[in-house]
């Protein structure tokens, strides 16, 4: 991936945290902590200060950075988490060119560390779905600007219905049904990701 890829990847997903860090807060007062943007905020400013240093490496050690940067600098379990999924997306796409292998191991390493899974109400009620609507759609041979719209649909339903769910995983958990009917704040700034890196893409097409 090019330098310049990199750099708008990075430029994209700090843009859309910055963006939404109040609503990621507003969220996570409901069900969480009350700290979920302020924190991803925090570790995306960190990527941000070294963008031109993470642009200028190949895409799997970029990968690995980013994501020790979010462990150093994301409080919560968001920090470890994201910065599994990113340093397990890193060490994957240095075996594996395409874009569903490294997701796949990104999400196993998040399963792993956060002892969840789909149904709890976590993000990866968002990361599972666009992972399998990526799959389908490499198997289907898909247009990529199709390819990239389902994965975003995917990832917004995904989100959309951790709503009615109740929270079995993480600090939402301890309420019970108190949980019921908000959106999960780490699923909200996964889809926000997604789409944000989709638009990238888009871009190159």
């Amino acid at each position: 991936m090019a330098a310049d890829l990199t750099g708008r990847l990075i430029d994209a997903t700090v843009a859309a945290i910055r963006a939404d860090a109040e609503r990621l807060t507003a969220l996570d007062q409901a069900i969480g902590d009350g700290d979920h943007g302020v924190n991803m905020k925090r570790g995306f400013e960190a990527i941000a200060a070294a963008r031109d240093e993470f642009a200028g490496l190949p895409l799997p050690q970029a990968l690995q950075k980013a994501g020790m940067a979010l462990v150093m600098k994301v409080g919560g379990a968001s920090g470890p988490l994201y910065g599994s999924l990113l340093m397990s997306m890193g060490k994957a796409a240095a075996e594996d060119a395409g874009l569903a292998g490294p997701l796949a191991d990104g999400i196993a390493a998040i399963k792993k560390r956060g002892r969840s899974d789909v149904g709890q109400k976590t993000m990866l009620d968002v990361l599972v779905p666009a992972l399998e609507a990526l799959e389908a759609g490499e198997a289907e041979e898909l247009a990529p600007r199709e390819l990239l719209q389902r994965v975003r649909a995917a990832a917004e339903d995904g989100l959309a219905a951790t709503a009615p769910m109740q929270a079995t995983a993480g600090r939402a958990s301890y309420l019970g049904t108190r949980s019921v009917g908000h959106l999960d704040p780490g699923a909200a700034s996964s889809a926000l990701l997604i789409g944000a890196v989709c638009d990238v893409l888009a871009e190159e097409l």
